[in-house]
Order: C-alpha cells, then sequence, then structure tokens
C-alpha cells in the first residue's frame, strides 16, 4: 500500500493517520464522556509507540522493520497498561507480558507487513503474534482458574485448562509417535 510511495509521502500520510487516529480517540472519549487524563495515563506510553511504528513505516525497509517492532512492543505495554488503569487488574502482568513480547513483536510484524505490502512479513508475524495470544491465554487461565490471581473465579476456566492440557498432551503424543516417521 505504502511501498510504492517516496520516504516524505510515506511519513506524511503516516503522521497524518497517527493523527487521525489520535484526535478520533479523543473526540470518542469527549462523546462517551471518558475522562482520557484521568484514566487514560498510559497514553502517555501509548502514544509514544505509536510514534515509534509510525515512523517505523514512514522510513521503511529494514530500518522501518528495526523502529516497528519496538513501537509494537511499546504500544502493546500501553494497551495492557490502559486495559489495567481501566480494570485496576494490575495483577494481570503475572500473565500480560505474553501479550507484549512475543504479542507487540507478532503484531509489529503483521501491521507492518500489510502496511508496505510484504506479505513474507505477514507470514512470519502471525505464529509470533498467535504465540503470545496463546500464552495470555494458557498462563490466564492457569493463574486465573488454579490461582484466582484476580481474586474473581472464572466458572469454566478450569475445565477449558483441563480440557486445554489434555489436547496440548494428545499434540505431543501424536507429534512423538508420527512425527518422526516422516523424516527417517
Amino acid at each position: 500500500m505504502l511501498s510504492s510511495r517516496s520516504p516524505s509521502e510515506r511519513s506524511t500520510i503516516v503522521l497524518g493517520l497517527a493523527l487521525v487516529i489520535i484526535g478520533g480517540l479523543a473526540l470518542l472519549g469527549r462523546v462517551l464522556s471518558i475522562d482520557l487524563l484521568g484514566l487514560g495515563w498510559p497514553i502517555f506510553v501509548l502514544v509514544p509507540g505509536i510514534v515509534l511504528f509510525a515512523g517505523g513505516v514512514a522510513v521503511g525497509g529494514k530500518a522501518g522493520l528495526g523502529l516497528a517492532i519496538p513501537g509494537g512492543i511499546v504500544s502493546m505495554v500501553g494497551v495492557v497498561l490502559s486495559v489495567q488503569a481501566a480494570t485496576g487488574l494490575y495483577a494481570t502482568w503475572a500473565y500480560a507480558w505474553a501479550l507484549v513480547a512475543p504479542g507487540g513483536v507478532g503484531l509489529a510484524f503483521v501491521v507492518y507487513g500489510l502496511l508496505t505490502g510484504q506479505p513474507d512479513l505477514v507470514r512470519n508475524g502471525l505464529p509470533i503474534l498467535l504465540t503470545g495470544i496463546g500464552l495470555f491465554v494458557a498462563f490466564g487461565l492457569f493463574f486465573e482458574a488454579l490461582l484466582h490471581l484476580s481474586g474473581e473465579s472464572f466458572p469454566l476456566a478450569e475445565p477449558i485448562l483441563a480440557a486445554g492440557l489434555v489436547i496440548l498432551g494428545a499434540a505431543i503424543l501424536l507429534l512423538g509417535a508420527f512425527g518422526r516417521r516422516g523424516r527417517t
């Protein structure tokens, strides 16, 4: 999408897009009567992450990806902090780290690849993103279902965790039993 444009055109487009998104979120917060500065102190983490990512898209190439990855990580920290500030569930850092890394790295690859027309980056980033989401869900179920980390009990969490362990165990058994036959 942006890959065929010059670096200055990309910079202008990305800056404009970032400002539209930030302004739109501010207007949405105003319309919905959400005090962004009262509950949105994580914006001071989220916005620099978005700016860093946007700068990476504007630069383009490998150097741009080098900026986009930390931008994705910092942005994801801002998102997690925003959710935690809104809910007061700061103890979820015990498993929310998985959304930051590897999740933020995978998200940076996917979004950067989509914006710059590089499907190989999307293909490479998707497993990283899914790994982060999977770790978040698995550790979240463990910490919330078994340890009740946030103090709340999820009614279906224990059976879901047990079923997940059975599925994971079966997958490992199948890979162990049949996975090596194709290699020999």
